[in-house]
């Protein structure tokens, strides 16, 4: 099994322009494992892990209903904002500049065979990089993603998530708020979640503006050590 994961990361990149090279890499992994099964080539499948900021994007999962959108597309031009539907799960969700975005491609037949433990894993990566800034960080019952004061009326989501998997191989991932400008949440119902707010890393931490680069070399610790993997 193949442990390396190759770590790229894309800087600021338009949302499609990234979509088609997560298919891009995704397909090479599911084209090997199927000439695998196929020829038995004995091929080591690839991982690959992005990070990746988006101009303004608001993008619509595959259960996702299109009146979490509440502006038209005048509106989004005015906001230099695009829109996509997408094939991974979830609802709407925003990417935008200050909001640090992470897909791992990975064949989970190299890790783990279970993409529930895969989703929880990926919430735990995040609720122990935001523990290291002193922030309670914690999992929503039946809603995907990571949030502040779960359970209260003051609960806020900090971190969204929507993968989509076929043949164990993941894509699409999570977008954590680090310097995100949330006014432009309010252009949505995101994940079609009503009545919860969203927060940014800064705003919990009363800062103008944290450190992104600190916040990955975090999220990519405690990623290698849950997933037990190395990054090359």
């Amino acid at each position: 099994m193949n442990k390396k994961i190759e770590l790229q990361d894309l800087d600021l990149k338009d949302y499609k322009e990234t979509w088609d090279y997560q298919e891009t890499l995704f397909r090479g992994i599911v084209d090997s494992k199927i000439k695998n099964r196929r020829e038995d080539a004995g091929l080591e499948t690839k991982n690959y892990f992005l990070f990746v900021e988006h101009p303004h994007v608001y993008t619509l999962g595959k259960s996702g209903d299109m009146s979490n959108l509440l502006v038209d597309q005048a509106q989004l031009k005015e906001k230099n904002a695009s829109f996509y539907k997408v094939n991974r799960g979830g609802d709407i969700t925003y990417h935008g500049p200050g909001q640090i975005v992470g897909y791992p491609i990975l064949d989970l037949d190299n890790f783990f065979t279970d993409i529930h433990k895969y989703l929880r894993f990926l919430e735990e990566v995040i609720i122990l990089t935001l523990s290291g800034y002193g922030l309670k960080a914690e999992r929503s019952p039946g809603e995907t993603g990571v949030w502040l004061d779960v359970g209260t009326p003051f609960a806020r989501k900090i971190c969204a998530m929507g993968v989509r998997a076929s043949r164990w191989v993941t894509m699409h991932g999570f977008a954590l708020n680090v310097n995100a400008n949330l006014g432009y949440f309010d252009l949505m119902i995101p994940c079609g979640i009503r009545g919860k707010a969203v927060t940014s890393l800064n705003v919990e931490l009363g800062k103008k503006e944290v450190d992104q680069a600190e916040v990955k070399t975090k999220l990519l610790k405690h990623f290698a050590e849950l997933f037990k993997a190395e990054f090359v």
